[in-house]
């Protein structure tokens, strides 16, 4: 059964977000459309949940800042090198937060803003 609520990234270069979070995350490709030709959508998912990469050549890459992903992971600091090897950003370090988290603030290559979250 599918999620009831799938976050879906849109972009002008769907190649390039895919290889950001399949490398970074490892997340599992589990749907594609269409089948064969240009790629429109791309299904993921990271562990139990789902996200969804669509094409729109019209998209302007930026800072939205509207929408937050955040995303558990084993380690932050051993993915933080990874992230501007993929393309992405990471302004700053990880913080240990009161709630019980390690937290690191990034950016995919489209400038979407990304939590990696550890729990502790």
């Amino acid at each position: 059964m599918p999620s009831t609520v799938r976050p879906i990234i849109v972009s002008n270069d769907l190649s390039r977000l895919l290889a950001f979070y399949t490398g970074l995350f490892g997340a599992e490709e589990v749907q594609r459309f269409p089948d064969d030709g240009p790629v429109f959508y791309v299904g993921l998912t990271l562990g139990d949940s789902e996200l969804g990469l669509s094409s729109d050549d019209s998209v302007v890459p930026g800072a939205p800042g509207r929408m937050l992903l955040s995303i558990e992971v084993p380690d932050v600091d051993a993915l933080l090198p990874r992230v501007t090897e993929l393309g992405g950003s990471a302004p700053g370090p990880a913080n240990d937060m009161p709630w019980g988290q390690r937290v690191a603030h990034i950016t995919d290559p489209d400038g979407n803003v990304v939590n990696l979250t550890e729990t502790r």
